[in-house]
């Protein structure tokens, strides 16, 4: 299914929550003792998500209750905030900007992991050009990478020259489809880019062609939504989560060995080497930073995924973001 149909069915599926009133009491319970009783949910945890399960340790310790739960779907993530189900999550912006243009209560009130995509080629292609008739694989058609991988082709391939776009799946299939030769290139994330070289044989070098981080500065694709009656009513909260995981990105970048403690309590299964390569990369990629959101940049997110045809012109990012809790994070 295209990721506009897919999107624009869960945020209608929020939208009618919002108008059968389902707010959920602001997503969270008031315990006896005065504490707070309330659930997160997350998709497919990964390195850059143990942050995030740093700083909901850190609102446990003040004796509030959190319950994480994984789900399969990240519109189940949406529905769920604006039913009142959740209070927090972490997915793509994508996501969370289809279901405000919805009308879901819904607001983005951090950044949750930079832009780490990248477009990665075989040995001796460094430019758009060099791409043009060949095969590239992508994801799908309407995933968040396929939208920078085509803004990128229309400004630097030429008018009407592009690759020849290849549906191949998941990143894992992708990097070895590049290194069999099968494409000439593919967009990865950080993780999925040192696993590639990894698999590269005979000390051959897969090159970097365009850093997305760097050609589309402004777009952040996956951030920290809450549901906004759980912001309003427990802002004291939601501020402790959003300053811890301030604090748990601060704590990386001084030094790539936390994450990979991080990752190590938290997503036990995985390890060695390749995970301290990876904390690495995203240190040295300066990926993590709560408080990277500005209006400004959010802005430029909603205009980058207007000009992909996931939502409509004219919202603002007041409408989309409560940058406050960033701002007030130390």
């Amino acid at each position: 299914m295209h990721a506009r149909t897919l999107l624009r069915r869960f945020a209608a599926l929020a939208t009618l929550c919002t108008l059968a009133g389902c707010g959920g009491g602001g997503a969270a319970e008031v315990k006896e003792d005065g504490k707070l009783s309330f659930k997160i949910a997350i998709t497919e945890p990964d390195i850059t998500t143990v942050p995030i399960l740093a700083a909901i340790d850190v609102v446990r310790r003040q004796g509030h209750t959190v319950k994480v739960v994984e789900l399969a779907e990240p519109e189940l993530t949406i529905e769920g905030l604006a039913k009142g189900d959740y209070a927090i999550s972490a997915e793509a912006t994508s996501s969370a900007l289809l279901a405000v243009e919805r009308d879901a209560p819904i607001k983005i009130i951090a950044d949750a992991i930079g832009n780490q995509w990248a477009v990665y080629g075989k040995p001796g292609i460094s430019s758009c050009g060099q791409l043009v008739g060949r095969p590239l694989g992508i994801f799908s058609e309407g995933a968040t990478a396929t939208a920078m991988i085509k803004e990128w082709v229309k400004a630097n391939c030429g008018s009407g020259d592009r690759p020849k776009y290849l549906t191949i799946g998941g990143s894992d299939v992708r990097a070895q489809a590049l290194v069999t030769g099968r494409i000439d290139a593919t967009a990865l994330e950080v993780a999925d880019a040192v696993a590639l070289e990894k698999k590269a044989s005979g000390g051959a070098r897969f090159a970097k062609i365009v850093d997305f981080a760097r050609s589309l500065p402004d777009l952040h694709p996956q951030t920290v939504y809450a549901n906004t009656d759980f912001i309003t009513e427990h802002r004291d909260v939601a501020q402790v989560f959003v300053s811890a995981l301030a604090d748990e990105h601060a704590k990386i970048n001084k030094d790539p060995r936390y994450l990979v403690g991080l990752a190590a309590r938290y997503l036990p299964e995985e390890g060695g080497a390749e995970m301290a390569e990876v904390a690495e990369r995203y240190v040295q990629a300066k990926l993590f930073n709560a408080r990277a959101l500005t209006e400004r940049n959010v802005q430029g997110t909603i205009d980058f995924f207007v000009r992909a045809g996931v939502i409509d012109r004219g919202m603002t990012a007041r409408d989309a973001a409560d940058l406050t809790f960033v701002g007030a994070a130390a």
